[in-house]
């Protein structure tokens, strides 16, 4: 089973504007769509597609928090999480003439007792779990190493995690003495870790040999539409993908983390496993729908990603 941990889940809503966005007046739409939304849910969504075990965890509340868990009961998803006073929170983009704009909410406040709580299930989660996927941000009452308290918890079983998150979360993550098996930064968050510009490839490759990174198995750096460069133990890849008609981007760093996810879970390695993660980031884009992916074009994107090692 493959468990996803998104601590501050959303009910994401979508308008779509058959005209333009007007300020300071009525904006009258019917196409509206509601998802269950947060980076762990888009990572729950495709692996449920590929056909893996999941259960999805973080912290739930409200009539929002209702909605979510429907959702999950409605996708056949085990659904782990830990009810709190407080209210999910929405994330609302209006979609117009090409554009989109969003209004997003902060969340709800997690108490001392709730975070707790949290860290006594996952005790009973490590158990179940074969990986263990984090992505996103923490909602508020959480202290910047909460992250590190759960892989604390998880290397006690050696359960692996796959991490997607950026900034000061990230570093502390690094820090810890229990560190999670494959991070996922896109390329400007890379940067911004070490402190300076990367503007090609092998700026990339150059960085992913600092030591603060030297002891994560799996780094990979997405760099949207020119690939990725991957950096496995000692070896250096870099990895292009086809050229396709990008219908909407947003989830496929979501995509590619539960594409590497259920590679590992099928015993996938090296570069064949490079390639069944990042075909899943291809195939989000191809779709309107966030964290959806057409699965029988799976074959096609493996056959047309281009992996090469690189001699930094």
């Amino acid at each position: 089973m493959i468990l996803t941990i998104t601590l501050n889940p959303s009910v994401d809503i979508s308008y779509h504007l058959p005209d333009e966005f007007k300020l300071d007046t009525v904006n009258r739409v019917t196409d509206v769509s509601k998802t269950a939304g947060g980076k762990g849910l888009n990572v729950t969504r495709v692996l449920k597609q590929l056909g893996e075990d999941v259960a999805a965890t973080g912290f739930l509340g409200g009539n929002l928090g209702e909605f979510i868990h429907e959702e999950l009961r409605t996708m056949d998803v085990k659904d782990f999480y830990v009810s709190i006073a407080g209210q999910t929170r929405n994330c609302i983009a209006v979609l117009h003439e090409g554009q989109q704009t969003e209004i997003l909410e902060s969340g709800p406040e997690i108490s001392q007792e709730e975070a707790t709580i949290f860290l006594d299930k996952m005790e009973e989660y490590l158990h179940q779990a074969d990986y263990i996927t984090i992505s996103g941000s923490l909602p508020k009452g959480l202290k910047f190493s909460y992250y590190n308290d759960v892989l604390t918890i998880t290397g006690k079983t050696k359960t692996p995690v796959l991490l997607d998150t950026k900034g000061e979360l990230l570093k502390r993550v690094l820090e810890n003495e229990t560190k999670p098996f494959l991070i996922k930064p896109n390329q400007s968050e890379l940067a911004d870790l070490i402190g300076r510009e990367l503007t090609t490839e092998v700026a990339v490759a150059e960085a992913l040999q600092r030591d603060v990174l030297r002891d994560i198995p799996w780094i990979v750096v997405t760099l949207g539409a020119d690939g990725a460069v991957v950096k496995h133990t000692n070896t250096l890849y870099y990895a292009q993908i086809p050229k396709v008609k990008a219908v909407n981007p947003v989830g496929s760093g979501d995509s590619v983390i539960a594409g590497f996810a259920s590679g590992l879970a099928r015993n996938l390695r090296g570069e064949e496993l490079i390639k069944y993660g990042l075909t899943m980031g291809v195939l989000n884009a191809m779709q309107e729908k966030t964290g959806y992916i057409d699965t029988t074009k799976i074959d096609w994107c493996m056959k047309e990603i281009k992996v090469e090692e690189m001699n930094i």
